[in-house]
């Protein structure tokens, strides 16, 4: 079920609907995903892991715009207390550089609660992105690479 989170203005002026969205279908999830770029490092061909990615998300964060398409999408995991691991930021590419992102992440960080540390894995097009938007970097990430 759909909650609203109120409108996004964009720096257009054109407003978005902003939305917790835990139903989310995976083909719209998908759609957004290629339609942002962001399809390029997610396996948009494997719908049983991009179901599982959904439906174990703590938190999936929307924007629509007036027709209802969904132009935008951030899914992060959480335990609302301490951490949040932001693990999708996708953006309609005729979006980008509107301000939806950002409004996306800061509604995700408000949506998991202020107390927790929003975290993130850059992909290599937005690594100088995140920082225009208020975040710091920081340099001791470890990862045990997927197999």
């Amino acid at each position: 079920m759909r909650k609203s989170l109120g409108e996004i203005e964009l720096r257009s002026g054109e407003k978005l609907e902003c939305f917790l969205e835990p139903d989310l279908s995976a083909a719209e999830f998908v759609d957004v995903l290629v339609r942002s770029t962001l399809s390029e490092r997610r396996p948009v061909d494997k719908p049983e892991v991009i179901e599982g990615m959904l439906r174990n998300a703590a938190l999936i964060v929307t924007a629509r715009n007036t027709a209802g398409l969904l132009v935008g999408v951030s899914r992060a995991i959480t335990d609302f207390s301490y951490c949040t691991y932001l693990s999708d930021l996708a953006v309609d590419i005729t979006y980008q550089r509107s301000g939806a992102g950002g409004e996306l992440v800061r509604r995700t960080h408000q949506a998991a609660g202020l107390q927790t540390m929003l975290v993130l894995l850059a992909a290599p097009a937005a690594r100088e992105y995140y920082g225009k938007i208020g975040m710091t970097k920081h340099e001791s990430a470890w990862i045990f690479p997927r197999t």
